[in-house]
This record gives C-alpha cells, sequence and structure tokens, in this order.
C-alpha cells in the first residue's frame, strides 16, 4: 500500500504539528489528491486547541514543493476557465489560520510551493534550496496569492524581479531580500526550525494567536485607524484571559509560566 501525499503528525506533548508534502518522487509536487488531504489538515490543526504551532517541510532532500503537478493540475484549471464563468476565490493558504505556521524549506521551493509558503510566518532554509514563481515563462500566472503577498512581505523591486522574470533565487538571495528568516545547513533545517517552535510554545497561545492575527489583519490594506481600533478590540481579547494573570505572576515569583491557552 502506498503512502499518503500528504503527512500530518500531531505531537500533543510538545504542542506542535508535522505536515509534510509526500511525493518526493514528484519533487512534492501538488496534485488534487494532495491538496484535499492538505485542506483538512490545516483544517485539523486550527481546531485542535493543544496543537499551537504547525510545521510545514516536503519529503526527501531535494524539494519543499515544486508547485502544482503539471499533469493534472494546471490541464484542469485551464479547461475550467474556458469552460466556465468566473470564479472569485476570496481567500488564500493559511490566511485564517491565526497559530503560528513555520516553513522548513528542503529543497525547491517553486510556483505552488513559494505561494504556499509565502502564508506562513517564520521560514528556516536548508542551504541548497532555490525559490521561484516561474509560471510566466509558461504563458499564465501564479493565483495563489504571491502578486499579493510578495509585495507586501519583501521590498518592491525584489518582488517584481520574482514575479516578473520567473528566475530562480538561491537560498542565500531569498535571505537578503527577507524572504525567509535563516538559512542552514541540510542536517540542520529541522533542529533549527523546532528550536524556534520551543521559543514560540513558552509564550502565552492565546497572545501568540492575537498578535498574529492583529498582523495580518492589520497588514491588509486598513487605515490606520481600522488598524488602531483592531488591535484594541483583539487586545482587549488576551488581556482578558487567565493567561494574562498567568504570566505577570510567573514573572513576579520567578517562574516559567503554565499556560491554558485560555
Amino acid at each position: 500500500m502506498s503512502e499518503p501525499p500528504l503527512l500530518f503528525e500531531p505531537d500533543h506533548a510538545n504542542r506542535r504539528a508535522l505536515m509534510t508534502f509526500n511525493r518526493p518522487e514528484r519533487m512534492n509536487a501538488m496534485s488534487p489528491d494532495l491538496q484535499v488531504l492538505m485542506r483538512e489538515a490545516i483544517e485539523e490543526f486550527n481546531r485542535d486547541p493543544e496543537l499551537w504551532v504547525l510545521i510545514v517541510t516536503g519529503a526527501g532532500e531535494r524539494a519543499f514543493c515544486a508547485g502544482a503537478d503539471l499533469s493534472s493540475t494546471i490541464p484542469n484549471a485551464t479547461r475550467a476557465t474556458r469552460d466556465e464563468p468566473l470564479k472569485v476565490n476570496e481567500t488564500r493558504n493559511l490566511h485564517e489560520v491565526h497559530k503560528p505556521v513555520l516553513a522548513a524549506v528542503n529543497g525547491y521551493c517553486i510556483a505552488g510551493g513559494l505561494e504556499f509558503m509565502l502564508g506562513t510566518d517564520i521560514r528556516v532554509a536548508a542551504e541548497h534550496a532555490e525559490f521561484g514563481l516561474q509560471e510566466v515563462r509558461w504563458g499564465i500566472v501564479p493565483v495563489g496569492g504571491s502578486h499579493i503577498r510578495l509585495p507586501r512581505q519583501i521590498p518592491w523591486a525584489w518582488a517584481m524581479e520574482i514575479l516578473l522574470t520567473g528566475r530562480r533565487l538561491s537560498a542565500q538571495e531569498a535571505w537578503q531580500c527577507g524572504l525567509v528568516n535563516r538559512v542552514v545547513p541540510a542536517d540542520q533545517l529541522m533542529e533549527t526550525t523546532n528550536e524556534v517552535a520551543d521559543r514560540i510554545c513558552r509564550n502565552g497561545p492565546l497572545a501568540v494567536r492575537t498578535a498574529k492575527e492583529i498582523a495580518v489583519r492589520g497588514a491588509m490594506g486598513m487605515s490606520w485607524e481600522q488598524a488602531w481600533s483592531l488591535e484594541s478590540v483583539l487586545g482587549t481579547r488576551a488581556f482578558g484571559s487567565e493567561d494574562a494573570i498567568e504570566g505577570p505572576r510567573a514573572f513576579m515569583e520567578k517562574r516559567d509560566p503554565v499556560f491554558k491557552g485560555r
């Protein structure tokens, strides 16, 4: 029996889950089956109050995710575009996930793989990883949020070079332009990513989720006044929690806090 194209492994003892694109023979390209399993895994992570951090990586040593499987996904998309009325998709991968999502980029992060990574919060890349949006080379465009997310996450000139030339960036270039947080040897990738997850999991989970939600929603084109109001409303939610009592108490008692996420 063959393995599923996506693996989801909750680790409740360490407050995290690992999601792995599991098609190494196809550079972990996204097939329709993988995309269904991916949505189900993200929903499960989002629902489970005992899972505080999601780590995403790819199976094998060559690729994080090389985008859509051209033999299945693209023909379906182009046929649908010709035969059906315009359908507007008002969300993108991970947009409504307010828990931290970390990417451990273990190789090629191309097209849909890069688009998925743009929905994550903290990114650690192996030294041999490469990044790119090569759709324009084949007469199509990336429609998984890259035109919106990329110019909001890195400088305009870098974003336009990635979008308009279709060339691939090395891991070092990705770090230079702020696309990833760290570049490490391949054999240190998961260790480093888990160290970041450990630091996050030592914090109050409600406070962490609130901080991410304010940042994500506030960065999506709101006026300053709207963003300040959002911060006030969601910040009040965090200050009204049991964790907000436990944190300062632990500080004063010179001990580690015991957060409950409520």
